[in-house]
């Protein structure tokens, strides 16, 4: 309970405690995954290359305590599925196995080149030992947060329902198809189901259960998903933890994300130690400016980020150029920074991860690359687009309010594009997206009809568009959501397979 207590509320504290008696295997484990954490946050060589160190200790504790059999008897009592463990080598085996799903974090992170490789031989490993772990004992409380995640298939085929983690399952289907040529795929719904059982114990990963479906509810499932997460199991899930540690960082980061602005500086306040936290509140507090136009808010916190934070230089630029887009000619001014300029930086700010490019990096480049002339055509609401980008309308557009004001935005840049004179060869591309973000709005806030029309004249505009391709099979996929809500589901089914 002291440990959850300072993991949640003093950081440093907690690292101090870790440290001093890391030959305990928990607090190898301990130490190592807020290294992991902090290296996850930062992305900056030396925590990353401190953290696989401490990893690599935390490794070598963890085998001190495990059983020490040969060969015959490792594969007999697989075979047989006998538990002659004792207890503290069951825990070793856990905290070895996730060791080894740290260290796979790390090397995706690091990695440049044969990134699947390399994956590939570190998450078999941590597969063989939850295989092990499943055949041996079946203890819920002890394993239940392992056994929340991805479904790891070995070409053997033979550990076709077991979990590490559950995010593969979210995956665009094209890198899926990758990942299960090397032997991976993933189960969404069982690694969930894995994961509420883990947070219905009361067990020390009970609280770890917890914080990923959290995340996956505030985060993954808005961003990658439909933006229908189900904030009823979040408030649920929340709610013993906001009594139980009510000045808890973290804990408040999430009540934030559920209750918004008030929270966010609240748990910015709360304390100092771990600016990356900060930085994910500067974050939502930008989007919910932006959500209400407030663009000089929305604005300041895309500067703090674009000061303190390393994770993606090039999106933290580009948005604030966005923002600063949609500033009036003389809020801008006041601002001391010109806009041209900083939609120049953007390109030189590109960074690889695992030796590919990121695929949001790559957008905010493409669409940056129109202000390299001498003359530029300026982006038309380009930070109602990386809205839309982000998949943040869905939120939005729970809130008729924000979403008639922003509709209002939309068609006053649709006005000036009819109206103007001199049309620029990125005239049509602008034009389009100004239909669907004002059919998406129009949708939100129930007039089918008029966000029907608006995105059939996007489809129809396919030949002229000439650059930003995204915007028919976005527009397609939001057609066939709208006519789901109709109930129109034979054609919802077409139009979102075409948008593949």
């Amino acid at each position: 309970s002291t440990a959850v207590f300072l993991f949640l509320s003093k950081l440093r504290d907690v690292v101090c405690v870790s440290y001093r008696w890391r030959d305990s295997m928990y607090h190898a484990l301990g130490y190592s995954s807020i290294l992991v954490m902090q290296a996850t946050m930062t992305f900056e060589h030396h925590d990353i290359q401190v953290a696989m160190a401490t990893i690599k200790e935390a490794l070598n504790t963890c085998q001190r305590f495990r059983k020490r059999n040969s060969m015959v008897g490792s594969l007999s009592s697989l075979i047989s599925k006998q538990s002659n463990l004792q207890e503290e080598e069951m825990h070793a085996e856990i905290c070895y196995a996730e060791c080894l799903l740290q260290k796979a974090t790390l090397t995706f992170i690091q990695v440049r080149t044969h990134l699947f490789t390399c994956l590939h031989s570190l998450l078999e490993n941590a597969n063989d030992e939850f295989f092990f772990l499943f055949s041996v004992f079946q203890d819920e409380n002890m394993i239940s947060f392992i056994k929340g995640g991805i479904k790891i298939r070995t070409s053997y085929q033979i550990y076709n329902h077991f979990c590490v983690f559950q995010m593969l399952s979210l995956l665009p289907q094209r890198i899926l198809r990758l990942l299960e040529f090397i032997g991976f795929s993933g189960n969404r719904g069982f690694g969930l189901s894995q994961l509420r059982d883990g947070a219905s114990s009361h067990s020390l990963r009970s609280i770890l259960c917890a914080l990923t479906l959290l995340f996956y509810h505030t985060y993954v499932s808005l961003i990658l998903g439909t933006g229908e997460g189900n904030l009823v199991e979040a408030e649920a899930l929340l709610e013993p933890y906001k009594h139980k540690y009510p000045k808890g960082s973290i804990i408040l980061f999430y009540s934030a994300r559920i209750a918004a602005r008030a929270r966010y500086e609240e748990c910015i306040s709360s304390q100092q130690e771990w600016k990356q936290i900060h930085h994910l509140c500067y974050w939502e507090l930008m989007w919910t400016h932006s959500y209400q136009q407030d663009w000089k808010q929305a604005f300041h916190y895309a500067d703090m980020l674009c000061r303190e934070s390393r994770w993606s230089k090039a999106i933290y630029v580009y948005q604030k150029a966005a923002i600063l887009s949609m500033m009036s000619e003389d809020e801008a001014k006041k601002t001391g920074e010109d806009v041209v300029e900083l939609f120049r930086q953007v390109e030189g700010l590109k960074q690889r991860l695992a030796g590919k490019s990121i695929p949001m990096e790559k957008f905010a480049v493409r669409k940056s690359r129109r202000y390299k002339a001498a003359n530029p055509v300026l982006l038309v609401i380009p930070a109602l687009e990386m809205m839309y980008v982000w998949n943040l309308f869905t939120i939005v557009g729970k809130r008729a309010d924000c979403t008639e004001a922003l509709l209002v935005t939309i068609e006053t840049a649709e006005e000036q594009l009819r109206n103007d004179p001199n049309p620029s060869e990125f005239h049509p591309d602008d034009s389009c997206l100004v239909q669907m973000l004002k059919g998406l709005c129009l949708k939100h806030l129930g007039r089918l009809l008029q966000a029907e029309l608006c995105f059939t004249q996007v489809l129809s505009s396919e030949s002229r568009i000439r650059y930003d391709h995204y915007l028919i099979p976005f527009t397609l996929y939001e057609l066939g959501l709208l006519y789901k809500q109709q109930g129109d589901f034979s054609k919802a089914t077409a139009f979102i397979q075409n948008a593949k």
